[in-house]
């Protein structure tokens, strides 16, 4: 199978480097730094089991994606709109967009820009880049896909490929609790720069996040969301199974990147207030991390 990864950061690199190592012909589409690493060395996947140079191809246009079968979308989601509408000359009218992005509504926004057939995801995986070509793998690694023509074909090529698939009916809610889990975690990491691990020990963080988690379950089900699972476990879980890992918004912070906030504690805040439910915890996370952004010095590139 051909596939593409657009935006080939950490995650993109992750599960695009595993399905190249299972023998797919696999494109990441990214920076300029980790195209010129990977062209000379091949992708470096530090998982938790093999550390390996894995060959395949990268650019940094978006017309690689051109032939693909599969295209991992994995850009920021400030970027979704922009990013689609860079591919959609180049994509094959029978390709699968498979969105595996933070936030709820990524593939809905994306299919107001492409027509070739978008389907959601929910990632559950700790990644980080350790440099330029170089992936390291911290934890878990499973998805959650929504059901479309494609689904069975993609589901069994990512199981072959070592990376726990499941096809759910319900991958709105399954957003719904990954948002969650973000929401408790990555504002909190990213302010007092600590993994999650040490972040859970600080005083007050536990009735903290179980302020922040009661919201978003309440704007949930306003909006009609039935959210899986006993989320109180599964944040819990976090802090036990990635306890060294930093969020993504702590890592966009200290690189000082623009971060996803806006589409994490900040869509939580927006939905809470159209629909009626207070959402304080979350506005003040939200307004922090903005502060904490907008006054940090920006990245070159």
């Amino acid at each position: 199978m051909k596939v593409a990864v657009m935006g080939a950061g950490a995650v993109g690199c992750y599960y695009g480097g595993m399905l190249a190592r299972a023998g797919h012909d696999v494109v990441l589409i990214g920076r300029p730094q980790h195209v010129e690493a990977i062209a000379g060395h091949g992708l470096r996947l530090e998982a938790q089991s093999f550390d390996e140079q894995v060959p395949l191809s990268a650019s940094t246009e978006p017309a690689a994606v051109e032939g693909a079968q599969l295209v991992l979308f994995c850009v920021k989601s400030t970027d979704t709109e922009s990013a689609g509408a860079s591919i959609k000359p180049h994509l094959e009218h029978d390709a699968l967009v498979l969105t595996l992005q933070n936030g709820v509504d990524n593939a809905v926004r994306l299919r107001t820009v492409i027509a070739t057939e978008v389907a959601a995801a929910v990632v559950y995986v700790a990644t980080e880049m350790a440099g330029p070509g170089h992936v390291r793998h911290h934890g878990r690694g499973e998805l959650v896909i929504e059901p479309s023509d494609a689904s069975g074909t993609i589901a069994a090529a990512l199981v072959a490929a070592g990376v726990p698939t499941e096809i759910s009916p319900n991958v709105r809610g399954a957003l719904w609790a990954k948002l969650i889990l973000n929401c408790a975690y990555n504002a909190l990491s990213a302010i007092a720069r600590l993994p999650y691990g040490r972040l859970v020990q600080g005083e007050g963080v536990g009735a903290a996040m179980n302020d922040v988690v009661a919201e978003c379950l309440a704007v949930a089900k306003a909006d009609g969301v039935s959210v899986p699972g006993d989320v109180d476990a599964a944040v819990r879980r976090i802090a036990e199974t990635m306890q060294g890992q930093y969020s993504s918004t702590a890592q966009d912070l200290m690189r000082g990147k623009r971060t996803e906030i806006d589409h994490l504690n900040g869509y939580v805040a927006r939905r809470g207030e159209a629909l009626g439910v207070p959402t304080p915890a979350n506005r003040m996370l939200h307004t922090i991390v903005r502060l904490l952004e907008d006054n940090a010095p920006r990245a070159a590139g």
